[in-house]
Order: C-alpha cells, then structure tokens, then sequence
C-alpha cells in the first residue's frame, strides 16, 4: 500500500486548556475535557527541514502527523506573481497554487488542494486500522480521497450531495474499494454530513473527523509551508476562500509554528478570508464579532447554496465557534470575512487566467476577487507581501483530450433518511 517511513514525533494539546497529550491512534478530541476544543499536533522538530521534492507532500513530513508515505502525492507550488501583479498594481503578491499546472511542477490530478488533506488524513492511519473512512464533502473532497485511497487501495465510503455528482470526476476507473452514497437531489453539505455521521457511527467504520482531524488541517497548512519556505519569510496577508474556514484555521495554526521556528520573522497573517455571496454565514456572525453562528434555517440556506458558483464553499456548520477555530484565527491575526457575487468570482478568474496562464475553480476566482476589491478599496498596501492562495485550478488543462470517469452512488438518500434503514442498507452493501 505504502513506503514505510519513521513516525512523525508529536504530541496532542487542547487549545482550550493547553493540556497535552499522547496520540492513540484517532484522537480527535482532548482527552478528559468536558468543553469542546480543537487539538493541534506539538511536533518536536520545531525548526522545519524539507525533504526531497521526490516525496511530493511528504517533503514536509517534519510538520504532518503521520505513519507512512503514500503513493502518488504532490505538494503545492509557491512563485511570484508578474501578470495579476502588474494588472493590480503590486509589487510583492505571491501565489501558491495547488492544482494542475506541469509547466509549474503542479502535478495534483484532482486539480484541488483537497489533495493535501487527503494524503495527510490517509498517511495518519496504520496498517493495521481495519474500518471503512466515512468522508462527506460538497466534491473536491470526496474527489480527493477517492483518488488516493483508490490508489493506494484503502477502503473509503464517500457522502456527497446528488446536485454535485459532476465533481467525482476522475481520469480512471477507481479501485472498487471506495464506493459512494448520495443524499438526494435538492440536498446540500450539510445533509450529506448528516448522512456520513449517521454511517460513521456503524462498527466497521470511522469518521475521517473533518477540521477535528489534525491531519486534515496541517494537510492543509502545506500551502503555507510552501509559501513561506519558498519566500523566505511570513506574508503580511493571507487570501482564500473558505467553506467550513478550516483552510484558514490551518493557515494560521502554520503561521504560529513558523514563528516558534524564528527563522522567517514573528509577523501573524492577516486572514482574508472569503465567501461567495449570498450564502455568507461566516461574515454574518463575524461582521457583529459573534462567537457563535447566527441562525441560518436549512431552507434557507440551500436556495442560498442554488444560488453560488463555488458549491464547495457552502458549509452551514463550519468550525467557527469551537475553541481554535476560525473565530479565534481570525480574532488572533486581527483578519477579517469578505464576500464576492458570482459575477465578480468569474471576472476573477478571467483576469486570473489572462495573466498567469491557467484556469481556476470558481472557489478560488472569490478569493482573486476579493483581492481585487481590496486592492480597489484600499485595504490592503499595494507593497505588502500578499499570499494568495488559489486551492484548485488547472482542471480546464487537465481534462483536455482526456477520457473522464464519473464515480456513481450506490446509494441515494433522503434529506432526512430513517437511520435504522440507512444503517441497513449500508450493512448489506458492504457484506
């Protein structure tokens, strides 16, 4: 399945109570507390040593918690951006783009940064972990850990909303141990989680954890890893779009283990992080400083979700209020919570592609988007050192002349099922 490597030496701490603790394994939550929190990997190498580029993603291993290598990975790509530069008029804009580029050594099939946490989440586990991952996702995901667990022949169970079954694309048929279920037509992200908890809760399988999975997030972090060893210190500004905020969480999370490293300055990312409007929760609590989410009933919210480009960045129930979230990674580096329409994401991504030579996914064209408003706006120097993170592109170049492989469900829900028939029909599927 997987080139064996030493283990990566960390611990656990709650954020919450700064408590640490021993891995066992899974551990997604701290152990022994009564209050939700988010744990974070204490790595014992604190200055970072990249490995060979030959280890795609594991070049960062010093700062990932994992047990093995798996096959097939690609880091992110850092480089100075000429072209959007020139047309926004600043001088030290930086952009890390994960995705397909190969004139850029950007090498990730599924086009996504979803890449880095799979490769991540899938190299935390041992071999000797014997139950089915549950990952539910609005596509690029589930896209992600289809890919990687099918080539490295790892059982996985995927939950995504039947609208979005365009984004399980793949350039191969996939090994028969990844399978999926769908919650029905008319559905969103947020029923497709309810769906995997529901699955996930059976003997035999087990939650991938979503941002409570330390993996994921310094999966994740990897875009700043590549940023800041690439530039040779810490951007003042950090732009992404976010769904569930957990990119941005991860962001910051790297950022704080770069300062504890002290090579490359003690300066915190300002997060700039962004949605695509209407369906904008996170700015709504954020906008008021609200630690918790303002009520957003489920109605509501998917004809908000209809109505978005960038599906992947609809999650009603992000990790936003829980200790180590994206309250606190934005409260911590003094960020802040922007919007663009549709119309502006998709100048965006024209403008994107007209100066820097490749296409991007609609999540990335509101975060150049957002850039561009800032920049018109006047909130961000135009001398500043800027990261923009772009998290999927190059799909456009990488499907050409390509035969395409569309994942089918074996399952369709109901936005609210019967558990006990779900649980059922997962038993037998799986006999």
């Amino acid at each position: 399945m997987a080139n064996q490597i030493e283990k990566t030496s960390y611990k656990l701490q709650s954020v919450r109570t700064g408590n640490i603790f021993e891995d066992t394994g899974w551990q997604l939550d701290p152990v022994g507390e009564e209050h939700p929190s988010l744990i974070r990997a204490i790595y014992d190498k604190k200055q970072i040593e990249l490995k060979s580029d030959e280890l795609g993603l594991y070049k960062y291993a010093d700062w990932l918690p994992i047990n093995r290598i798996l096959l097939g990975s690609s880091a992110p790509v850092t480089y100075k951006s000429k072209g959007l530069a020139k047309s926004l008029g600043l001088s030290n804009l930086w952009i890390t783009f994960s995705g397909y580029w190969p004139e850029k050594n950007a090498a990730m099939k599924t086009c996504s940064f979803k890449e880095t946490e799979a490769y991540s989440v899938c190299a935390r586990m041992t071999n000797d972990m014997d139950k089915v991952l549950v990952v539910a996702s609005a596509g690029n995901t589930s896209r992600a850990f289809a890919e990687v667990c099918s080539d490295n022949n790892i059982p996985l169970l995927i939950c995504v909303p039947e609208d979005n079954l365009n984004a399980l694309w793949f350039d191969h048929e996939l090994n028969d141990c990844v399978k999926l279920v769908c919650s029905k037509s008319g559905s969103d992200y947020f029923d497709a989680i309810h769906l995997s908890n529901i699955i996930a809760g059976m003997d035999g399988f087990i939650a991938e954890g979503g941002a409570k999975n330390v993996a994921r997030r310094d999966g994740m972090g990897t875009t700043v890893l590549s940023a800041v060893t690439t530039i040779g210190k810490i951007p003042d500004y950090y732009f992404q779009a976010v769904g569930s905020g957990t990119g941005a969480v991860s962001a910051w999370e790297a950022n704080l283990r770069f300062i504890d490293d002290g090579r490359f300055g003690k300066n915190k990312m300002k997060l700039m992080v962004s949605q695509n409007h209407p369906f904008n929760p996170l700015q709504d609590a954020w906008k008021i400083r609200s630690r918790e989410m303002l009520p957003l009933d489920g109605e509501t919210a998917r004809k908000q979700v209809e109505a978005i480009d960038a599906k992947v960045l609809s999650n009603r129930k992000p990790p936003y209020s829980i200790y180590g979230g994206l309250f606190d990674a934005l409260s911590d580096t003094e960020g802040d919570v922007l919007t663009a329409t549709n119309e502006e994401a998709r100048e965006a991504a024209g403008l994107f592609e007209e100066t820097e030579g490749i296409d991007i996914h609609p999540a990335a064209g509101v975060s150049t988007a957002t850039l561009i408003n800032s920049v018109k706006n006047k909130s961000v120097n135009k001398d500043a050192l800027i990261m923009l993170n772009i998290t999927g592109g190059g799909e456009k170049r990488f499907k050409h002349d390509k035969e395409l492989h569309y994942l089918k469900p074996i399952e369709i829900c109901e936005i609210n099922p019967d558990e006990n028939i779900v649980k059922e029909k997962i038993r037998n599927m799986f006999k």
